[in-house]
């Protein structure tokens, strides 16, 4: 049987009444046979900001495993735009209010948590408690009791749960993970990751705003940069030291601007981060005994680019965001690894706070004391 398109699969399930209707899309696949190619999970995204109208939406037109089925939102202007522009029927539209409702809906199977911080442990255990399977959207939460118990809420409801780091389904990042496991150019002696942007816009959004982002820079952009040290090594650090600067106070009052941090690794690599919402940066670079590697841009939308002392790499360019779903999507269908699990996310956010603690000791080494591959997806 061919494979439905999104539009088609809403027409054909509009005609069908009753409990049917409900049915959800993997187990409506299930009933039609085994071909892979005909199941579809559908996701409903909660909050509507941004990054779900320009990437996530226009994404999951394009994804195989899985498509836009609902919409959660606190704002009632954009249900109607939504519904018209994505299909959506009216059963599958939420408000914050009733968002609980969604436990009844079989044609929502995964929760995909797109708000600010402040909101991802609330949504990602109410999602979980509903049965659905989540991706909470980086950083995972507010500090690592949050992530603990976003974790416990999926185990506890038998849910799979994956944090929304779509560079691990990226194929220049999938590469620097293929580059440090081989090891073409010797042991890896240094490696730096910067992650930033300078940030001029409305001083009063949410990112600026700790009780809603949980911190500045290093809650938002920090976290890339964290992730390409350690994907960028294929080890976890056994210690950190951090500086804050400050440059624009009167802008960035509530939270912190620019941030360094050094790492130390078991192996002997040697690790730098600069992340800010003041200072553009996007690039990872290691050098190796016998060569180097790098990307440049190493964490953006747009495409990505790589270099070696080989030469530059070059790969397709496909919708990070669509790579990242379908892999989640696989990983409930198939039983395929999960590329960015929950303890990822609460790895990150024990170096986070780790780092945080360093500036409030100016600067002092802290210890980390992960198992060797911790945190580490499929």
């Amino acid at each position: 049987m061919d494979r439905l398109s999104r539009r088609d699969f809403n027409t054909k399930l509009a005609k069908v009444t009753g409990a049917v209707a409900l049915m959800s899309v993997s187990s409506l696949a299930c009933a039609m046979g085994p071909n892979k190619d005909v199941k579809k999970l559908g996701i409903a995204l909660v909050g509507l900001g941004s990054y779900s109208a320009y990437q996530l939406a226009p994404a999951l037109l394009e994804t195989e495993h899985c498509y836009l089925a609902g919409i959660v939102t606190g704002t009632f202007e954009k249900e109607s735009i939504w519904a018209r522009k994505y299909e959506i029927p009216e059963a599958n539209i939420y408000n914050y209010e009733n968002f609980d409702d969604i436990a009844t809906n079989d044609a929502i199977d995964i929760v995909y948590v797109v708000l600010p911080n402040s909101m991802h442990a609330d949504f990602s255990i109410r999602a979980a408690k509903a049965g659905k399977h989540v991706i909470c959207e980086k950083p995972m939460a507010m500090n690592v009791e949050e992530c603990d118990a976003i974790i416990n809420a999926c185990k506890a409801n038998n849910v799979k749960l994956g944090v929304g780091y779509r560079l691990h389904s990226e194929p220049y990042t999938q590469e620097i993970k293929r580059i440090v496991k081989e090891k073409p150019f010797g042991a890896i002696n240094y490696i730096s990751a910067d992650a930033g942007y300078r940030s001029t816009s409305d001083p009063d959004q949410w990112r600026l705003n700790k009780k809603l982002s949980g911190g500045g820079a290093l809650m938002n952009m920090g976290v890339y940069a964290i992730q390409s040290v350690i994907y960028g090594t294929g080890e976890n650090p056994i210690s950190v030291s951090a500086q804050e600067y400050s440059t624009r106070p009167d802008y960035f009052k509530d939270t912190d601007e620019t941030i360094t941090a050094q790492f130390e690794f078991k192996s002997g690599v040697v690790g730098n981060i600069m992340t800010s919402h003041n200072i553009r940066g996007n690039r990872l670079f290691a050098s190796c005994e016998r060569g180097w590697y790098e990307l440049d841009p190493a964490s953006t939308y747009i495409p990505l680019a790589g270099r070696t002392s080989s030469g530059t790499l070059n790969f397709p360019q496909e919708s990070q965001q669509k790579l990242q779903m379908d892999d989640f999507a696989k990983h409930i269908l198939f039983d395929n690894p999960n590329k960015a699990p929950g303890e990822m996310g609460k790895r990150d956010m024990i170096i986070v706070e780790a780092i945080y603690t360093s500036i409030a000791a100016e600067g002092k080494k802290v210890d980390l004391n992960f198992l060797p591959n911790y945190g580490f997806g499929g």
